[in-house]
């Protein structure tokens, strides 16, 4: 078992690490083999992207053990979480000089097909809407963009699948988490009719929820 990237004591703005987060480490580790056949080193350098990064141990933990010489932009609208990716990066020894982190809302900022690994840990919960952005940085509601997904928690996933086709490289893969509630295998099936290949990496239980992440490749 890969080791676990230490997390500082977070800012209460910012996402703690959690059973969404783990199952995303437990994902990569799985599918090294898959992403070190699809980019093998030292030949190639990956652009690997994540989506709302929180704490960065996803980021970090990815750059540490499974994609070593990839190139990182960890994302996040949370100025507070953006500061949390370097300071983890930092915790754990990460090379730095590869691994940036920007504010950003999704991926608006990375464009024309660059992007050869995305992750996104998505506001899955279903609420009554997305939170809107706070306009302080000391607003205490800054959390709220990590967790609430609209009424049926897919208002943001929806956004970044869409955006699939002008974001991914020609072999790129999108790692992407979902709730039971989200209805996983609907969004397979859609996703699959426009042309997209899905597959099913990791399912698990936590708790009252069923979590479970799909890799999207085009066909």
């Amino acid at each position: 078992m890969l080791p676990t990237p230490t997390v500082r004591s977070l800012d209460e703005k910012v996402y703690d690490p959690a059973e969404d987060s783990f199952l995303l480490l437990d994902c990569f580790e799985q599918d090294q083999g898959y992403l070190l056949e699809k980019f093998p080193p030292p030949h190639t350098i990956p652009l690997v992207v994540e989506i709302g990064a929180g704490s960065g141990i996803v980021t970090t933990f990815v750059k540490q053990n499974i994609l070593k010489d990839g190139i990182y932009i960890a994302t996040d609208l949370n100025p507070h979480a953006c500061k949390a990716v370097l300071e983890t990066a930092e915790e754990n020894r990460v090379d730095d000089e590869k691994l940036e982190s920007c504010q950003m809302d999704l991926t608006n900022g990375i464009k024309n097909k660059h992007v050869d690994v995305l992750i996104f840990n998505p506001p899955y919960v279903p609420a009554d809407e997305v939170p809107a952005v706070p306009e302080t940085d000391d607003d205490e509601s800054w959390l709220d963009l990590a967790l609430c997904g609209g009424p049926q928690g897919m208002d943001v996933t929806w956004k970044v699948l869409h955006g699939l086709e002008t974001t991914l490289s020609k072999n790129g893969l999108a790692y992407i988490l979902f709730c039971a509630r989200n209805n996983p295998m609907d969004v397979k099936r859609d996703m699959e009719q426009l042309g997209w290949k899905v597959d099913k990496i990791i399912e698990r239980k936590a708790g009252w929820e069923v979590l479970s992440i799909l890799r999207f490749q085009k066909t």
